[in-house]
């Protein structure tokens, strides 16, 4: 099952992105006391009493703004609003209900969300208790009394956000079918490559960035295999800021690849990869997801014997942080090399639930250790005891050593080539975890 989406939103300068980093347990949101600071949607994973969710921030929402950027992040907020499960409303009782904070009020009665209304800013709750109770009147339930800076009221925030999650049917039978998000920038051709697929034209295909509305799930049938694929939003609107346009892609593509097994990437082969593509392929990444770069039309390059291995080479540097990606050169207006993408699918799902035995592993890793010494520090070498599989989606391993500090991230990238040139493992990354224990 997909995490849930919280969103957190409300007028510009009432303490969103104060409260996103506390929850985050970092800096990730700048935070300053200008309105309209946050001009990116920023997310992150967050857990609450073992719950698991995705947190987004957004920008300030101002209803009726007239400013460029403050319209933009009104729209970055609805498309929060749309893709969130739960959305925490935030308010600053230090200056009351205003008239900007009924309109967001009304605004979110549309969505017909779990909304949890938040008053920030409330660092006695005795010196505040009624002006707390002026939040009625926005008629958004009981308002949760909170501070934000210093971490006051949060865990009745959070009991309530984690208790408006969907409710799971353990009934239900769970959805075996290969799922797979295409993500990417606006107009790269996400939908195009949709409708060849499944041979009709099932999503809205134009020139115009963002005319895909909502993640649309398609089911195409192969070779008597279902595959769902996900079909990611761009823009409710035109923009006329190129930069702010791009970003809307990045929070639809977060709640698609929760949902994915593998993901497919598309860029654009005629502009290039750019390091927007790189933002978006992180998201992919950091889930640890399956993983397919698709240069999507390639009909329209001139090409000679040597262009694909210059493509290749600027999709590595770009995407350096994920060297095990596999990349395909594709037209999904001609179709081209389209009926090799369902194996690719299949290899690459594959891959990200395998499991290896242990007796297997440490085979590979008296193998490795034997042709590298590990390294060693003021006298004092690493040793490495065992290794054992632990988890997969994506495949994690545990090394149990006897000095944390000697295990150098280089010589664990070194294992971690040993274990795919054995298995290979294209598509998918490999998360390792250092344990240390006492020797014998």
């Amino acid at each position: 099952m997909a995490k849930p989406i919280v969103a957190i939103v409300g007028r510009p300068n009432v303490g969103k992105s104060t409260l996103f980093n506390t929850l985050a347990g970092e800096r990730i949101a700048i935070v300053e006391d200008t309105p309209g600071v946050t001009r990116d949607r920023i997310y992150a994973d967050a857990n609450w009493l073992n719950y698991q969710f995705t947190l987004i921030d957004t920008g300030g929402i101002e209803p009726e703004s007239k400013d460029i950027i403050l319209s933009q992040m009104r729209q970055q907020a609805q498309i929060a609003i749309d893709t969130a499960d739960v959305i925490i409303f935030i308010t600053d009782v230090k200056q009351g209900v205003t008239d900007a904070d009924d309109k967001v009020a009304d605004m979110l009665r549309r969505c017909h969300k779990p909304v949890v209304l938040v008053v920030n800013k409330v660092d006695n709750y005795e010196k505040y208790q009624s002006d707390v109770y002026e939040f009625y009147n926005l008629g958004m339930g009981d308002p949760i009394a909170i501070s934000a800076s210093q971490r006051i009221g949060l865990g009745d925030m959070l009991d309530l956000v984690v208790n408006k999650f969907p409710k799971q049917d353990l009934n239900e039978e769970e959805d075996l079918r290969p799922k797979v998000a295409i993500i990417g920038k606006p107009n790269t051709g996400k939908s195009s490559l949709i409708n060849k697929l499944c041979g009709q034209e099932r999503a809205i295909v134009s020139d115009i960035a963002g005319t895909t509305r909502d993640a649309i799930d398609t089911v195409v049938k192969f070779n008597k295999t279902e595959y769902v694929f996900i079909d990611t939003a761009g823009l409710r609107r035109k923009s006329k800021i190129k930069e702010e346009l791009e970003r809307y892609s990045i929070i639809r593509a977060v709640s698609a690849v929760e949902r994915a097994d593998a993901v497919i990437i598309m860029i654009d082969a005629i502009s290039g990869i750019t390091e927007q593509d790189a933002k978006i392929a992180g998201i992919a990444h950091e889930r640890g997801k399956g993983i397919i770069v698709a240069i999507n039309k390639w009909d329209a390059i001139e090409k000679d014997n040597k262009t694909i291995k210059k493509y290749t080479e600027d999709v590595r540097r770009v995407l350096s942080f994920m060297p095990y990606a596999e990349i395909m050169f594709i037209s999904a207006l001609t179709g081209q090399r389209l009926n090799k993408i369902y194996a690719t699918i299949d290899t690459v799902i594959e891959n990200n639930a395998m499991r290896i035995p242990t007796g297997v592993l440490n085979e590979i890793l008296a193998e490795a250790v034997s042709m590298q010494q590990p390294p060693s520090d003021k006298g004092r070498r690493l040793k490495i005891f065992y290794m054992t599989q632990v988890g997969v989606k994506p495949p994690t391993f545990v090394i149990f050593v006897n000095s944390k500090k000697l295990m150098h991230f280089s010589y664990v990238r070194y294992l971690e080539n040993r274990i795919r040139d054995a298995f290979t493992f294209t598509g998918t990354s490999l998360k390792f975890i250092i344990r240390e224990r006492k020797e014998d």
